[in-house]
């Protein structure tokens, strides 16, 4: 399987001098094997990734893993969406309230000045209402869990070529607001997985002004992947005020002794397991 980042940003885009290496970015990871394609989530990233598909004519599969903006406001730049004879399948996680075509909705009315019954792809939007542990697209086995966030939203743990991702991102490992997975039950869900994708979005300062947001601390995202024993973990949604410099430091401060391979999403970056 290979992984390749094409958004790494939380919350915003964050376009600048400080955030050259990491990526400016917001949510976008692209799944391929066997000839198959399967992207995750939707934010800005995605529009550089549509340029490369635009090219191809097989059809789009787009797991998303909640409609917070920066997962899904990449879609309306999507260039796959405007060309006739695409098809683009949609997987929606339920939120609360429920919108599942919110990726589309949000080119409506004034937000955006082309609706979306100007777009010339066929758009199917599947609604997943319920966690799922046999869901196959394309030939990715998936598993859902119920993410620790505002409004809900799926983590997913994906299969395929004897390989195993999790992406779990905008996920509070100790939320008290939005609870919906304890910790044990991340642990059971990420035991030994290939690669884990996990947010991190704040430090431990800046945590308890952060309590409810729905994300979770770096230090914490290296504890829950050591415990789970997972063979390599990319920290992933870095803050928008993050710098490279201060990530570099994160990196340069790991033991590298620990048997856990450990990384920072990076935009670009590409992986193969």
């Amino acid at each position: 399987m290979k992984v390749t980042f094409y958004g790494t940003r939380g919350s915003i885009p964050t376009p600048g001098p400080n955030t050259v290496i990491y990526g400016g970015n917001t949510a976008c990871v692209l799944l391929e094997a066997n000839n198959k394609k399967l992207i995750l989530d939707s934010g800005t990233g995605i529009r550089l990734l549509g340029e490369r598909l635009a090219k191809e004519t097989d059809s789009i599969h787009i797991l998303l893993s909640h409609n917070h903006w920066d997962h899904i406001q990449g879609f309306p730049f999507f260039v796959p969406a405007y060309q006739a004879n695409r098809t683009i399948h949609i997987y929606s996680a339920p939120t609360e309230p429920m919108q599942p075509k919110a990726i589309l909705e949000q080119m409506e009315r004034s937000f955006f000045p082309v609706p979306p019954s100007k777009l010339s792809a066929k758009i199917h939007v599947h609604s997943l209402t319920e966690e799922v542990a046999n869901l196959n697209i394309v030939g990715f086995e998936i598993i859902t869990k119920a993410i620790n966030h505002p409004n809900g939203g799926f983590a997913y743990k994906i299969s395929c070529d004897n390989k195993t991702i999790a992406y779990v991102t905008d996920n509070e490992l100790y939320s008290k607001d939005n609870l919906k997975t304890s910790l044990s039950q991340w642990h059971a869900f990420l035991a030994d997985v290939d690669l884990l994708i996990h947010d991190a979005q704040y430090t431990d300062s800046e945590m308890p002004s952060k309590l409810g947001w729905g994300h979770s601390s770096i230090a914490q995202a290296i504890t829950l992947g050591q415990t789970a024993k997972v063979k390599q973990l990319i920290l992933y949604s870095h803050a928008p005020e993050r710098t490279d410099n201060e990530l570099n430091a994160v990196l340069a401060q790991y033991d590298k002794n620990q048997p856990m391979q450990f990384d920072i999403a990076k935009e670009g970056q590409v992986i193969h397991l």
